[in-house]
């Protein structure tokens, strides 16, 4: 039973993953029901309420601003989700197979608009969308190629998020909502993670992520497994 901040924590912890919102998507969600559904046991977790201890939505930030541990992004079928420190590696060895961003690119499996991207963001360490969008020189009529490259960006883990930033206007009044920062995983987690994957065969890892999905959900259909590691 998740009743807190810390009881989502421990979970997660304990899990190495899940899926960020309210829907397990057929694998594993430490929150199983969404922000408009009532929880299936009495807790006081509620969506959207801004209360940093009961509410899921604020969760997502306070690992990124408190912890050095847990990775947030869009890691799962384009959507968000969590993985933890000690699982990272298994994933990267499975999605990045030991390829730089570079050789990727070289490779043809990274399309150009996300290199405009990431080499703004490794040259600057860590940016909010808004700042990469103009200094990357995206118009107005690239956001749809935009969003489609963040996203390729974090589910091929090359960047992830880090925290976010409050937009303001030229008098400095805050305005809108607060953007989403991005930095690269390697700056995100260090070397000890990546050594970790270089040591992982992609086969093994594979293997090992499903041997703990079948753990957290032994009726998970091979289909949405291969779906989720992938």
């Amino acid at each position: 039973m998740i009743c807190n901040y810390n009881d989502f924590l421990e979970a997660l912890l304990t899990a190495g993953f899940s899926m960020g919102g309210g829907s397990s998507d057929g694998i594993y969600s430490v929150i199983d029901w969404s922000w408009n559904e009532e929880p299936p046991y009495d807790t006081p977790v509620r969506w959207h309420t801004g209360e940093p201890e009961t509410d899921p939505w604020e969760w997502r930030m306070r690992v990124l601003d408190e912890r050095s541990d847990i990775a947030y992004a869009k890691l799962f079928s384009k959507r968000s989700g969590f993985i933890t420190k000690d699982w990272y590696p298994y994933f990267l060895a499975v999605r990045r197979g030991g390829l730089t961003f570079d050789e990727a690119y070289d490779d043809g499996t990274i399309s150009h608009f996300a290199k405009r991207i990431y080499d703004v963001v490794e040259e600057n360490g860590a940016l909010p969308t808004h700042t990469i969008k103009q200094m990357a020189g995206f118009g107005q009529g690239d956001k749809a190629g935009f969003d489609k490259a963040l996203t390729e960006l974090q589910m091929k883990m090359h960047l992830t998020m880090c925290g976010r930033q409050q937009k303001s206007s030229m008098l400095g009044v805050n305005i809108a909502w607060a953007s989403t920062v991005l930095t690269t995983t390697e700056n995100f987690f260090g070397d000890d993670v990546f050594n970790k994957a270089a040591s992982i065969t992609r086969e093994s890892a594979y293997d090992r992520i499903r041997e703990q999905i079948l753990k957290l959900n032994p009726s998970a259909p091979e289909k949405k497994i291969v779906k989720f590691i992938g």
